[in-house]
């Protein structure tokens, strides 16, 4: 199996950090708030990038994509894109959850989340798309994201076309509306990791699960 440069095929050992169960929130999203603060002090490399992961049913085939987290509230965590044509588009509507997985190398962290998708209303949408650049605005309108381009119809240039037609129809038009097709989701979380590496892959993994109806979490330990 591929081992990066170097030729033994030893794991690099994980020797940057301990977790302890006293040094948890009790909240999730409180905890995540903090490690992810320790990430921007790592001056860890965008570290708001998520491998968002989706399956459709009833095949059950999983798709999975880098995005970037854009929002974090008291109910979840907010991405945004083309929710039509897309393939997590389909997966979502034949299956409303959802996985996120963020890798902070810099400091041997990762953190999962598990949890059912709810898309934003247009209003939440319109306030981030109004503070996107101009070009990634008429973008989302172009983009009929996932679908083919075949080179017999033009390849790119298809799609350049459809920008320049979004150029002329939106032309002096500062505040670009957002689109339907276009937005944010939410991911719900029903559970949270938090995984610090260690030596000899013996990890210390603490997961976070909602404790029925109530705002409480139920904290335990996980073999590595």
């Amino acid at each position: 199996a591929p081992a990066g440069e170097k030729s033994s095929p030893q794991a690099d050992q994980y020797t940057k950090g301990t977790l302890e169960r006293h040094q948890l929130s009790p909240s999730p999203f409180a905890q995540f708030q903090t490690w992810f603060t320790h990430a921007q002090q790592a001056r860890v490399h965008q570290p708001e990038t998520v491998c968002l992961s989706t399956a459709h049913l009833p095949s059950g085939s999983v798709s999975s994509r880098f995005v970037y987290l854009k929002e974090l509230d008291a109910t979840g965590f907010v991405v945004y894109s083309n929710w039509a044509t897309s393939r997590k588009a389909e997966d979502v509507r034949s299956n409303p959850r959802a996985s996120l997985a963020f890798w902070w190398h810099e400091l041997e962290r990762q953190v999962r989340v598990e949890g059912a998708v709810v898309r934003l209303s247009n209003e939440e949408s319109q306030a981030y798309f109004g503070l996107r650049a101009r070009g990634s605005r008429v973008g989302a309108w172009a983009s009929e994201q996932s679908k083919v381009l075949t080179e017999e119809s033009g390849g790119r240039e298809v799609l350049e076309n459809r920008v320049r037609d979004v150029e002329r129809r939106f032309e002096g038009v500062e505040d670009i509306p957002v689109p339907d097709f276009w937005g944010g989701l939410r991911v719900v979380p029903d559970m949270m990791e938090f995984w610090q590496g260690r030596e000899s892959r013996l990890h210390d993994r603490f997961k976070y699960v909602k404790h029925g109806e109530a705002d409480g979490w139920k904290i335990e330990r996980l073999s590595p």
